[in-house]
Order: C-alpha cells, then structure tokens, then sequence
C-alpha cells in the first residue's frame, strides 16, 4: 500500500470530499434513498463550513484523498435520549461521520481516521463518542462494532424525500487501536 495517512481538511481538498460523500452515498444508499434526495446532498457551502472550522479530516493514500470524518461535539439533539433529556456525559459526548470511498475500503482508512478524530477529541475533553446510521447499512454498522461501539437502543426515522430512513444511534469509548 502507497503511504497511507490522515490529516486536516483544508478548502483545497473541499472538491474531492464533496464528490466522494456524494459518489459513495449514491453508491451506498441507491437502495435506501430516493434519486432526488442523493442528488440534492449537502452543499458544497456546508462542506466549506466544516472543513473551515477544522472538524473534518482526510485520509490520504499516496497523492489521493480516499475518505473522510467529520469529528465535533455532539449537539444536545444529536445525544438526547428517546425521551428527550440528556445523558450525564451530554457535554463531553462527540458525533462522528467516517465514510471511505468503496474502491479504497478494506485498507484501515476509516479505523486511522477515527483513531485521529477521537486522539484529537480527547485531547478537548470528550469522554464518548455516537454516530448514527442506517438501520439497513450493515457495513457500516459492522465497521463500529469492530471499534467497539455498539447500538444505545436509540432510533430515529428521517423523511428522505417522502420515504422513511430509519437510523440507529451507535455509542462508544474513545478509544480506538491500531493493528500493528
């Protein structure tokens, strides 16, 4: 494997993050998702404002940005439980989104860039970290598991487009370790 490595997003890597949330969710989520709801993804605006704020980091093979995560404190709707009060470790809970492009999977992108998103939230006072997603994305739910997160019991229902998207709220430690 060409060198492999995670570092800072900055506006110059905007355009490749941009197409592979795109691409890779098109890709992923064509089964899930209406057409119109994968073709109306985030804005590249919204992008610029993350990656601006220093909470996006990119994984790096060679020359080539392979995938991403979007590290930062969880906002108290992101961590409440069903019942809408907050948990104990509300303020020093995180909300984590990686996604690998599927060419580049299977290679410790996606476990290198949590292991330097939760470094880094540590380092700020996080204590736990959730994510959410799909109930139907196997894959993915299987990547945290490997992690060590596991399902809270907590589920939400999206309108995507007029279609429901039912996702579950997995929850960890900040604690990931690298193979040797």
């Amino acid at each position: 494997m060409a060198d492999a490595g995670v570092h800072t997003a900055t506006a110059a890597d905007l355009s490749e993050i941009v197409r592979i949330h795109r691409e890779t969710w098109r890709l992923a989520y064509a089964e899930l998702l209406p057409p119109e709801v994968l073709e109306a993804l985030d804005t590249d605006e919204a992008w610029a404002l993350a990656v601006q704020s220093g909470a996006v980091l990119k994984a790096t093979e060679g020359e080539w940005v392979v995938g991403f995560v979007v590290a930062s404190k969880a906002p108290d709707e992101e961590v409440a439980k069903a019942d809408g009060s907050l948990p104990e470790d509300a303020a020093t809970t995180a909300l984590l989104s990686v996604l690998v492009e599927p060419r580049w999977g299977r290679r410790g992108h996606g476990t290198r860039l949590v292991a330097e998103a939760v470094r880094r939230l540590g380092e700020t006072g996080a204590t736990r970290g959730i994510a959410w997603v799909p109930e139907a994305d196997k894959a993915s739910r299987n990547f945290y598991e490997r992690l060590g997160w596991t399902g809270d019991g907590t589920v939400r229902t999206l309108d995507a487009g007029g279609r429901p998207l039912r996702e579950v709220r997995v929850s960890g430690p900040l604690e990931v370790r690298l193979a040797d």
